[in-house]
């Protein structure tokens, strides 16, 4: 198992697909960020509402983007993993999310770590939701980790200070975070690992003596 240092290297970041102020995904999305913490890796939360967004238009990329697209793109690109958190509005995950991701691409997302985070206000939880980010993190060529948290009835599991009242729960979220960094510190190792043998059995430079 590697050290607090190893992940003292890894960045890991949140985005919160909700606007609301008061936003129970982003009480529980913190709450994942801090597992990620507890690793040694280093975390920021993304929230959205602080990020002007133009509406994904499918316009060439060499056109002008709004700056908050180009800033989001540049917090997030550096990122080994990633915790994508939402609410579930009709069986899916939120507009504003959907729409972030759509103004990003492979640049930010492929072959990262992603982890899931859903809150339902209902007692079903939002596993339709995050099915169906499990779909978007393949199509983006990253590796969504195992381990996800929905959260049925959020308002009966935070207090009126944003903190969770159930110990479960807020196992499962610092777990999705944990993942999302041991599985980054794994990748990372083995990435190296593939570079190193092939620079051991690549052929002598031919100019050489």
């Amino acid at each position: 198992m590697a050290d607090k240092k190893t992940y003292e290297r890894l960045k890991i970041v949140g985005i919160c697909g909700s606007l609301r102020d008061g936003s129970y995904t982003r009480m529980a999305l913190k709450v994942a960020l801090r597992g990620a913490e507890e690793t040694g890796a280093h975390t920021q939360l993304i929230d959205l509402r602080e990020y002007e967004l133009a509406f994904c238009d499918g316009r060439e990329e060499g056109e002008t983007y709004p700056k908050d697209v180009l800033r989001l793109r540049e917090n997030v690109r550096p990122a080994h993993g990633i915790i994508l958190a939402t609410p579930e509005y009709h069986g899916g995950y939120s507009g504003v999310l959907k729409n972030a991701i759509d103004l990003m691409g492979f640049d930010e997302f492929e072959g990262k770590m992603i982890g899931l985070v859903g809150i339902s206000g209902g007692a079903m939880g939002a596993f339709s939701a995050l099915n169906n980010l499990r779909g978007v993190g393949r199509a983006l060529h990253a590796w969504v980790v195992p381990e996800q948290a929905s959260v049925p009835k959020a308002w009966n599991v935070f207090d009126d200070q944003g903190k969770l009242k159930d110990k479960d729960v807020e196992k499962r979220l610092k777990e999705v975070g944990r993942q999302v960094s041991k599985f980054a510190c794994l990748h990372r190792f083995a990435k190296a690992r593939e570079f190193l043998e092939q620079w051991e059995g690549a052929q002598e430079n031919p100019g050489g003596e």
